[in-house]
């Protein structure tokens, strides 16, 4: 069994592969100061609703993007894992060229999205990962990894905004009845489902523009089924990409 893990921001995601086929995947909130006996109790205790262990593990493979956290994972892996866990860093084998002027800068995470995406679609493509931020990641048709383009994400703008303005307050993220508002939490609704679509739309078709080709375009991360709908750009939803990245990237690493 292979844990993928994804430590982002806000949320870990991690799933559990045999082969290529995806057996469960959880999330839970991340924290910066969690430690890595903390870190072994959560998944201990996620891997018993699938009776399995620590010992049920053949591989492990971590992306983050939460720096404080990267040295409790390598303790993690020296006490429980043994060993067994890979950490996407500068120099892992990625199959995919990383053609951006400081390779090392790019997150782990906005990789493991490309190289899953090209994987899936053999051709030119953009990821646009509704996370903490909203990254979208471009990937030529040659299988080259270009760059992309980094927005506020969905939560971190309405609380912005929520903070700022005293009479409104959060409403749950979820279809608009209209465009139109009858009330302030439909308008907020609306505001915030239609502004970020459009937004979608309009910097994956100036991506299209750029590479002169009709990309496809892949909508991952956890509000991307409540906001992709309503985009016209997206071809297609997949909340598992970065953790089918990770399998791929390990498998390319194994020899």
């Amino acid at each position: 069994m292979l844990l993928t893990i994804d430590v982002g921001n806000t949320q870990t995601h991690f799933g559990m592969f045999r082969g290529d086929e995806l057996a469960d995947h959880f999330r839970f909130a991340t924290s910066r100061t969690t430690t890595s006996d903390e870190l072994a109790i959560r998944i201990a205790a996620l891997l018993r609703l699938r009776a399995m262990t620590f010992d049920d593990i053949d591989g492990a493979i971590v992306a983050s993007v939460v720096p404080q956290q990267d040295q409790e994972w390598i303790l993690l892996n020296e006490r429980y894992f043994r060993g067994r866990l890979l950490f996407v860093a500068p120099g892992i084998k990625l199959g995919m060229p990383v053609r951006t002027d400081n390779p090392r800068e790019v997150g782990a995470d906005r990789l493991m999205n490309a190289v899953a995406a090209y994987d899936k679609v053999h051709g030119a493509c953009v990821v646009v990962d509704f996370g903490t931020s909203i990254n979208y990641d471009v990937v030529s048709a040659e299988g080259e990894y270009l760059g992309g383009a980094i927005a506020p994400g969905v939560q971190i703008s309405m609380d912005a905004l929520t903070q700022r303005a005293s009479k409104l307050v959060k409403v749950e993220i979820g279809a608009p009845g209209n465009a139109i508002g009858r009330s302030t939490q439909a308008a907020l609704r609306s505001g915030i489902v239609y502004g970020f679509a459009g937004q979608v739309d309009g910097i994956v078709g100036r991506i299209r523009e750029e590479l002169g080709v009709e990309a496809t375009a892949i909508a991952t991360g956890g509000l991307a089924p409540a906001i992709a709908q309503f985009c016209d750009a997206v071809d297609d939803v997949d909340d598992l990409l970065t953790l089918t990245g990770l399998r791929l990237v390990w498998e390319r690493n194994r020899s």
